[in-house]
């Protein structure tokens, strides 16, 4: 198949067009540094034309009040150019739990992009991650002050990007679920938990505080953000560490 991959060079995206493609489909990365903007449109009919799949994994450049605005307008433009060009599914990546934890305006922006997609006219696939094992240092440093971090108990469960990315260009390449598929990592953690085994693994000396005010996920209540009936990658933090 001939599949558009919009993000197609970020973290995820590059794995997801290096999966497809190794899978035998015809699978093209595009981003700004391809020519295209989702919020102008430039580009977008260009990028999506015969697409029989287009993949959109482009992100807000903010998590604050101004992302609702960049996904109302970057999924407006793309099902109306995947509408022009034919597509027959529509694939995006989101949050576990993301309809969740209204406090968080990132949060409730993805939860917008699921339900403008949900109420298109593309038959379509939302797979929803637990958190990327990749962000864990940026965690780290949002609440990092002198020889502590502050983190609240929030429970997490890990998941590798390169496992986010296998199961996104799985989604892709197969019959559109029309619904959500929930995709974990192998283990649940406290928050604080994994910075004291991040910290450790890296030889840094600072203390973690356990402070259920510290940080985006303090606003997070209870287990929402953890699925055990996800489908479950096979990477470990512990492995993923190493």
């Amino acid at each position: 198949m001939k599949i558009a991959v919009i993000g197609g060079t970020g973290l995820i995206g590059s794995q997801v067009v290096k999966n497809l493609n190794a899978a035998g489909h015809e699978a093209v990365p595009h981003s700004k540094s391809t020519g295209i903007d989702v919020i102008t449109g430039q580009g977008l009919d260009e990028a999506v034309a015969g697409a029989e799949v287009v993949v959109n994994l482009t992100n807000s450049p903010t998590f604050d009040e101004a992302s609702p605005a960049f996904f109302q307008t970057s999924m407006e433009n793309l099902l109306a150019a995947a509408r022009k060009g034919g597509a027959g599914h529509f694939v995006i990546l989101s949050i576990v739990g993301t309809d969740q934890v209204p406090e968080l305006d990132y949060y409730r922006a993805k939860a917008l992009q699921e339900h403008i997609l949900a109420n298109g006219q593309i038959p379509y696939s939302i797979v929803r991650a637990t958190q990327f094992m990749e962000f864990m240092d940026a965690v780290l440093s949002w609440t990092a002050d002198g020889d502590t971090v502050r983190l609240p108990a929030t429970p997490i469960q890990p998941i590798a990007a390169k496992d986010v990315a296998g199961a996104v260009a799985e989604v892709a390449a197969g019959a559109p679920l029309n619904g959500i598929r929930n995709i974990g990592g192998p283990d649940v953690f406290t928050l604080d938990e994994l910075g004291r085994i991040t910290l450790s693994h890296k030889g840094d000396n600072r203390t973690v505080v356990t402070d259920p005010t510290a940080g985006m996920f303090a606003a997070v209540k209870g287990d929402v953000l953890t699925d055990k009936n996800a489908h479950l990658a096979p990477t470990r933090y512990t492995d993923w560490l190493s």
